[in-house]
């Protein structure tokens, strides 16, 4: 669920009337995603995305992110910008809450990618992180390689409440990829969750890339990692297609390359990504209440990912 605040349908039309936008004709809640709180819009003109930004969003960020749309739009990317009003201002306030208008763009998110449609997105991350090459933009990764120990640590034992062998195998796998990790690969702005759900698809074609509010600057293959052990494996992690993870690699070496030496840091990256995501989720699981609007998403699906990366690693990416 996200939908945390509501917005009446008085406050929707006060906000469209800042805009050059048509007039309020029906406003629905979507449920997807966990971040903030999202509204399908429609005017008799045309339709729109109404974001407010929640709590986990920090409002100083969003300059950032409206800046990081706005150049990937301009080179052509299928991004959804946040629309202007009459005064020129893009960011709103709409229930106490900071709120962006943004464009609508069709397309669907799929569950389970096809070998197709996996090389589509590939070669839209490779075509998103050329558009950002030599950037002036910069956001520090808040959950970085340097992140994952200090979280490891606020989890502490409690992590073996979820499964009694999670501490002890987040722990031997994190020393694992430190001793392996390089920080001095080339670094850009990276996307850092393009998941399916942050996919738009019509048929086989990328028709829009969505939800950059992890954007940050890192490693540019990290950012291809994330995406190889979001699309490759099944929501629960148990099961692999490697078409669609080759098919990923190709899509994106086609468009942007891709070295040997690159395939060769992949494996690593990988295990971090994998790190990352079981951590994050970890420290949810713990710390969300049971009554809460977030549906919580189990960590293993990530050390069973961690697990087969570890073991068939160099394969995968050669």
């Amino acid at each position: 669920m996200a939908v945390y605040t509501h917005v009446s349908a008085e406050a929707l039309a006060d906000l469209l009337g800042r805009y050059d936008a048509g007039r309020l004709v029906s406003a629905k809640g979507i449920a997807e995603g966990v971040e903030n709180s999202n509204y399908l819009v429609d005017t008799d003109c045309a339709r729109f995305i109404l974001t407010l930004y929640e709590k986990r969003v920090d409002a100083a960020d969003l300059p950032f992110f409206l800046h990081l749309l706005d150049q990937l739009a301009d080179a052509g990317l299928p991004v959804p910008r946040a629309i202007r009003d009459r005064s020129g201002r893009q960011i709103q306030e709409v229930a106490g809450r900071p709120a962006c208008l943004i464009e609508f763009l069709p397309g669907v998110s799929v569950t389970t990618p096809t070998v197709a449609q996996a090389r589509s997105a590939g070669a839209a991350m490779g075509r998103m992180h050329a558009a950002l090459a030599g950037t002036n933009l910069d956001r520090p990764n808040a959950l970085g390689v340097a992140s994952w120990c200090p979280l490891l640590d606020r989890c502490g034992r409690d992590l073996d409440a979820i499964d009694p062998a999670l501490h002890g195998e987040l722990s031997s796998a994190l020393d694992h990829v430190l001793a392996r990790w390089d920080n001095g690969g080339p670094r850009t702005i990276i996307h850092a969750d393009l998941f399916p759900d942050n996919v738009l698809m019509l048929g086989d074609d990328v028709s829009g890339l969505i939800d950059f509010y992890f954007a940050c600057t890192d490693l540019r293959l990290y950012d291809l990692a994330i995406m190889h052990s979001a699309w490759s494996f099944d929501p629960t992690g148990t099961t692999h297609d490697p078409a669609v993870g080759r098919a990923l690699l190709d899509g994106y070496a086609d468009a942007f390359g891709l070295t040997p030496q690159d395939r060769a840091q992949l494996p690593v990256l990988a295990m971090g990504a994998c790190i990352r995501f079981a951590l994050t989720r970890a420290w949810d699981w713990l710390n969300t209440p049971a009554d809460a609007l977030v549906t919580r998403k189990d960590p293993l699906a990530y050390t069973r990912r961690l697990a087969f990366y570890r073991e068939m690693g160099p394969q995968l990416f050669g």
